[in-house]
């Protein structure tokens, strides 16, 4: 079970972290992940804790379905509190795929969203670094056009 403390549970702090922080999809879930958001509800000079949060909708399945997904989500999550920066702000959505998947599945999606959005390897990029398509390393899209927009 996930602590108390690490829980989200105001609307507002659901609306931050989806809203304005960054966002990691995968096939079973989508991770949104707002870093060192301080809390407006906390008091002063302590650091807030990382909390987290879950929304699974009717789309993942009935509600035995969807409360085994969530217990499933808070469990995983409490093991990778300790990745996170203090002070973050996490949003786990399920996607409909959630409901059928195995307690692994769903881990190795986590683990992937949050490796991405704590600055892992980026979308695209193989671990050289050398880009994998959709870069511009073999020159202009369109050769025959000026890209300064001048007149010839």
């Amino acid at each position: 079970m996930l602590p108390t403390e690490h829980r989200l549970r105001r609307r507002e702090d659901f609306a931050t972290a989806v809203r304005r922080g960054r966002r990691a999809g995968r096939p079973l879930l989508v991770v949104h992940f707002r870093s060192g958001a301080t809390d407006p509800h906390a008091s002063g000079e302590r650091v807030p804790p990382t909390r987290a949060g879950f929304v699974v909708s009717k789309a993942v399945g009935v509600a035995v379905v969807r409360n085994k997904v969530k217990r499933r989500l808070r469990h995983l999550m409490r093991d990778r509190l300790d990745r996170l920066p203090a002070g973050s702000l996490v949003v786990v959505r399920a996607l409909p795929g959630a409901g059928a998947a195995e307690h692994d599945q769903l881990a190795r999606d986590l683990d992937a969203a949050l490796e991405r959005l704590l600055g892992g390897v980026p979308k695209g990029c193989n671990p050289t670094g050398a880009t994998t398509g959709g870069g511009y390393a073999a020159g202009p899209r369109n050769p025959g056009r000026d890209p300064g927009g001048s007149a010839q």
